[in-house]
């Protein structure tokens, strides 16, 4: 038999072996969310969970959130001077309550910090966090197809890049995984990365909501000096 065509051939072999273990970062993407949301219960989420949020020098503040997915609906719900503030969103109609009632006078309103736009990014904000990875799927999110390797603090991630069309958003995304195991263990973002502005979010151990994998706690940071902004602590209801 022809030697060269052996050698050609053992190459092309290599080559083919070597493409299939390559996995960019659409595929990974797949693979991610298989781990956080095995069975697609996200779409369909409905839960309630606790987010404790401790902040340097700061009282520790306790929010109740509800998710109802199939509803649109979310619901914020903490405790101001004794009583209950409550932020309700179906779809993009904002109520507000304090304990059982409703506060719908405009001056009312403003006297006792509620404000529409807040509570609309509050909404976006929980759904966005605790619905990573799931989310990288949304309308709008552009995932690099190239997907990275980077070492931190001698641990080795793989890591997803998110820009956004501009009606979305304007950040740069870093989402770093666990190679073995896909947890997603940090995420990054920066307004503008030449100025190293930003922070970058610490991630350890997990609630299972509902069957969908959640980040447990939450420790930010800013991108440029280290400096601890704050911890969010996830409990179930």
């Amino acid at each position: 038999m022809n030697i060269k065509f052996l050698f050609f051939t053992f190459c092309m072999l290599a080559f083919a072996s070597l493409k299939a273990q390559e996995t960019g970062a659409f595929e990974f993407l797949d693979k991610v969310i298989a781990r956080h949301d095995p069975n697609n219960n996200w779409p369909t989420f409905k839960g309630d969970f606790v987010v404790t949020m401790s902040t340097p020098n700061k009282k520790d503040r306790v929010t109740d959130i509800h998710i109802n997915q199939p509803k649109s609906t979310f619901v914020l719900s903490n405790s101001k001077e004794g009583k209950k503030h409550t932020v309700r969103v179906v779809n993009d109609s904002v109520h507000f309550f304090v304990d059982d009632r409703q506060i719908v006078n405009e001056e009312e309103q403003k006297k006792l910090k509620f404000n529409k736009e807040r509570a609309l990014f509050m909404r976006n904000y929980y759904t966005y966090l605790y619905g990573l990875p799931m989310k990288l799927k949304d309308k709008g999110t552009i995932v690099d197809p190239k997907l990275y390797s980077k070492t931190i603090n001698k641990k080795w991630y793989k890591v997803i890049k998110v820009t956004y069309d501009k009606e979305v958003g304007k950040d740069t995304w870093y989402f770093y995984f666990n190679p073995k195991s896909l947890d997603m263990e940090m995420y990054q973002f920066f307004h503008d990365e030449t100025k190293n502005d930003g922070e970058y979010i610490l991630l350890s151990n997990t609630e299972i909501i509902n069957g969908v994998r959640m980040p447990a706690v939450r420790a930010w940071y800013t991108n440029k000096d280290d400096k601890l902004l704050g911890t969010d602590v996830l409990t179930k209801k």
